[in-house]
């Protein structure tokens, strides 16, 4: 069983899967493109949700809603199933490749053996493409991943069914309808104002208030929480931003290409300069991330270090207030 399938990588597993499994059914639709309608940006702060020993940070809507999101403002239909069972969850898997169908899967990054061992750690919201099987092993698309690789049926079933935080539980899901084609213009316009809604939320937690709310605690960690600790949770920022899917910078780059493309599809040139003004703000995250980095690992040289990337913070919670509030006026 090996469908006709094309493997294309992507920066992020969630966005490269609806790109993938788009363009196999024959609608070209790129990542930049599914994130955008699919509302994918954002940022909060969780406080209640331990990862590692140290509170969550998010940079995006939470896994499964970007495609829910594309599908229905696009007209897709998707089936989603979950599974108590792996031995059913397998079988409905062999059936859809029978069928000449690719599926999504949700899986936990941690026992995935093609990935580096620096990259396994326990996080349950990855995605993939399954394509075909051969004998006892699967073939895996994995976007974010240069070319194709395998899994074998034991190795796919222990990430399938990992356990902890958001366990996938055998989740599979697939597009069923397709329009005759996509209506992009409207799709688009969904897509960014939902966008500016979450950032511009009015929650302590959430968009560019949480952004603020997360530079004091900065501040207040080394005295509260002692070094050893506040260095962790620092760690736990920048992990969520530049190793957990593709983090703060990175999805604020693909948003920038979003804008660049949308601004062709709406012939609206304002939304190709917002465009630039995202990639200047992608680039302010990856220096806070260099330089919390350099605190945690113990090589900063700045004096007054945590006050001093807490800083850069408020800086990007300003421009980023800013950024949403003219995006928001460009699509009224």
């Amino acid at each position: 069983m090996q469908i006709n399938f094309t493997h294309h990588q992507s920066a992020h597993c969630e966005n490269g899967v609806i790109s993938n499994l788009m363009k196999h059914h024959g609608f070209n639709v790129s990542e930049p493109m599914a994130f955008g309608i699919g509302s994918g940006l954002l940022f909060c702060y969780i406080p209640f949700l331990m990862v590692n020993h140290a509170p969550a940070f998010t940079y995006r809507a939470l896994p499964g809603i970007i495609f829910k999101r594309f599908a229905k403002r696009v007209g897709i239909k998707i089936k989603r199933e979950k599974f108590k069972n792996p031995q059913l969850a397998k079988a409905r898997l062999d059936e859809n490749l029978k069928n000449n169908n690719p599926v999504g899967l949700q899986v936990g990054v941690y026992n995935l053996v093609y990935f580096p061992d620096e990259y396994r750690f326990h996080f349950n919201a990855h995605n993939l493409v399954v394509y075909g099987k051969e004998n006892d092993t699967y073939l895996i698309s994995d976007p974010v991943m240069e070319t194709v690789t395998t899994l074998t049926d034991k190795q796919l079933e222990k990430v399938r069914f990992a356990k902890g935080a958001f366990a996938p539980k055998g989740h599979i899901y697939y597009p069923i309808d397709f329009p005759k084609e996509l209506n992009l213009e409207k799709a688009i316009i969904k897509g960014i104002k939902h966008t500016c809604r979450d950032m511009l939320a009015p929650m302590p937690v959430l968009g560019v208030k949480g952004i603020r709310h997360t530079a004091k605690l900065i501040r207040k960690w080394p005295k509260k929480k002692g070094v050893k600790k506040a260095n962790h949770y620092l760690g736990q920022i920048v992990r969520m931003q530049e190793e957990i899917g593709t983090g703060g910078g990175g999805f604020r780059y693909i948003f920038a290409a979003f804008l660049q493309e949308s601004s062709k599809v709406l012939n609206k040139p304002e939304l190709s300069e917002l465009s630039k003004e995202m990639t200047n703000i992608g680039d302010l995250w990856r220096d806070f991330a260099v330089d919390a980095s350099r605190i945690y690992k113990n090589r900063s040289a700045k004096d007054d270090a945590y006050n001093n990337v807490a800083s850069q913070l408020e800086v990007i919670a300003d421009k980023e207030e800013v950024f949403f509030k003219k995006l928001k006026k460009a699509v009224k």
